[in-house]
């Protein structure tokens, strides 16, 4: 870049870095934001397919999980990357409808890119899309549908409605019932913390053979031999300091001048951790489950005991057995008393998938749970867990806010269908957005007919003229192709899904929509594949480094090369 200044140019950038301004930067962030879209498309809904990703070392990872995918693609355009910020969001705040929201952005560029052909501001759209987002909120939260929290049925049909399209769907009816009685037991006044519920994969077995286990699984054995291998009614104390006799502080040397004097000081130390033991077995402990070492000899006199000890247990697994058996954890061994012991009907070491396992069950009041999730191999048994986890946030979600919607594209027709009746009162050019915005709202029931094989014109039609007549509930059911009650059905999904989904989805491509100008610095190295911009090949910002292979639309999404 340089400015002419009377006979000399003067130079402000370096000569590495690339500009690219005006229609050409917007079209180019267009082409990277709906080009991400597209490589997630196929994955919506209960028909969506699923993409296999593999990574540089050969891992590969078969998901139908939006936010995976997208994280696993190796994304290096930067536009593309806001769309991905989309998924990730969408993923922190409500755990499903990745797929969803990132669909929708890349619609909301497409459909932005036809009028700024026309020769629509991108100011005047941001405005437009802007109050479109308003407007679907309200319209959203109009067609909720209150739900109990004791109502276990539509607890489970949220469940199951997550997690259909994904790996775990043929076990969904076993599945949607562990993870609505995981997501009850760990719910208290402070609300619902997913992280109480741990989650063990297991290869070997069928997903249906998944349960829950009302406690804590720890990845440890018992540290003896001699020690009993289950415990049942068993006192649990959890202890953060090691059971060993303590290092000094300082270096210290010891002068030993007589045999009598050593055998004296190691006498000394077992009599220490004999007392330790004493004072933990006092207290009434049958179990002690310790997050730091514990001495050999300190294991001895406590199998001695009949005590079952655990050691180098996990700060998280500390977390948990607290909730789960209601034990304090201590910190001063001295200081232990019956009053810091926590209860669990049985405590046993099992083999689970080929591994043994300390099982912490039966406690009372189970705030801390474990689902454990079985699979044929080690790719299903992933794919599970990630239908799982979406599972538990949707159902927590409902829990929280006690508002649901029908699925199937039900809200989405009805979305559109009030948008384009909100555009006539928008005057102006912003009236084109919001119109704009109400079509690709509709990318969503297309995209399930699509993707389950349907007409997608003979669906929309359908759907739309069923809404039209006030029906608010029906949607596509993707296996007969149908329009059908989607609440008697039971496909139903948080409001927030929605919600959050459209805002973010909004969001992002109005910020996409405001850049005219991308100014690359020199050294950002990018697209080509197998270019290191090290190897003497062209410099950053020639044909092969630059912001995504010297900008070239989507040069930068090199990675995606192997992901689809």
């Amino acid at each position: 870049m340089a400015q002419q200044m009377g006979n000399q140019p003067l130079i402000i950038m370096s000569e590495d870095s690339q500009r690219t301004s005006g229609k050409d930067a917007q079209s180019m962030n267009i082409t990277a934001g709906k080009a991400v879209a597209e490589s997630v498309r196929t994955t919506l809904g209960p028909k969506g397919m699923d993409k296999m990703l593999v990574d540089d070392s050969g891992g590969v990872v078969v998901t139908n999980d939006g936010v995976t995918i997208l994280d696993e693609m190796d994304i290096e355009h930067p536009a593309a990357n806001m769309i991905v910020e989309v998924a990730n969001t969408q993923e922190d705040e409500v755990g499903d409808g990745t797929t969803t929201a990132v669909v929708i952005s890349g619609e909301l560029l497409g459909k932005a890119e036809d009028l700024l052909d026309q020769d629509i501001h991108a100011t005047i759209l941001a405005q437009g899309y802007r109050q479109a987002a308003e407007k679907a909120k309200e319209v959203l939260e109009d067609l909720a549908i209150e739900v109990d929290e004791d109502d276990q049925e539509i607890l489970e049909s949220i469940a199951a409605t997550a997690m259909t399209g994904k790996g775990a769907e043929n076990a969904k009816d076993t599945l949607s019932t562990l993870v609505v009685d995981a997501v009850r037991a760990v719910a208290d006044e402070d609300g619902i913390d997913t992280d109480n519920v741990q989650i063990e994969t297991v290869v070997g077995g069928s997903i249906d053979e998944s349960e829950l286990v009302e406690g804590v699984i720890i990845d440890k054995e018992r540290v003896h031999e001699n020690m009993p291998y289950s415990v049942e009614d068993a006192n649990v104390a959890l202890i953060e300091t090691p059971i060993e006799v303590p290092e000094t502080e300082l270096d210290t040397e010891v002068n030993v001048t007589d045999p009598d004097q050593l055998q004296q000081f190691l006498d000394q130390e077992e009599q220490q951790l004999k007392e330790y033991v004493d004072k933990i077995a006092d207290a009434g402990a049958d179990v002690v489950i310790c997050q730091k070492g514990i001495d050999d000899m300190a294991q001895h006199y406590l199998a001695q005991e009949g005590i079952l000890a655990v050691r180098r247990a996990k700060t998280s697994d500390m977390k948990a057995l607290s909730r789960a058996t209601g034990a304090r954890v201590v910190s001063n061994i001295d200081d232990i008393s019956a009053d810091d012991l926590g209860f669990a009907g049985s405590v046993s070491q099992k083999e689970i998938g080929g591994d043994q396992r300390i099982f912490v069950e039966d406690v009372e009041d189970a705030k801390a749970v474990t689902l454990v999730l079985r699979g044929g191999t080690e790719h299903v048994a992933d794919e599970v867990e990630r239908a799982v986890v979406d599972s538990l946030g949707v159902v927590s979600v409902t829990l929280e806010d006690g508002q649901v919607l029908p699925g199937g594209g039900a809200p989405e027709t009805q979305l559109a269908l009030e948008l384009r009746d909100f555009a006539d009162s928008v005057g102006g050019r912003e009236q084109l957005a919001v119109e704009a915005f109400a079509d690709a709202i509709d990318v969503v029931p297309r995209t399930l007919a699509e993707n389950a094989g349907h007409d997608p014109i003979d669906s929309l039609v359908d759907l739309r003229s069923q809404h039209d007549s006030g029906e608010t509930t029906v949607g596509l059911d993707a296996y007969s192709g149908d329009v059908i009650d989607m609440v008697e059905e039971g496909v139903v999904e948080p409001l927030r899904v929605k919600t959050q989904a459209v805002e973010s989805a909004t969001e992002a491509s109005v910020m996409i929509l405001r850049i005219d100008d991308v100014i690359a610095a020199g050294d950002l190295k990018g697209g080509a594949p197998g270019d290191d911009g090290d190897d003497g090949g062209p410099p950053a910002g020639g044909p092969g480094g630059g912001m995504g292979g010297g900008m070239g639309g989507m040069g930068g999404m090199g990675g995606m090369g192997g992901a689809m």
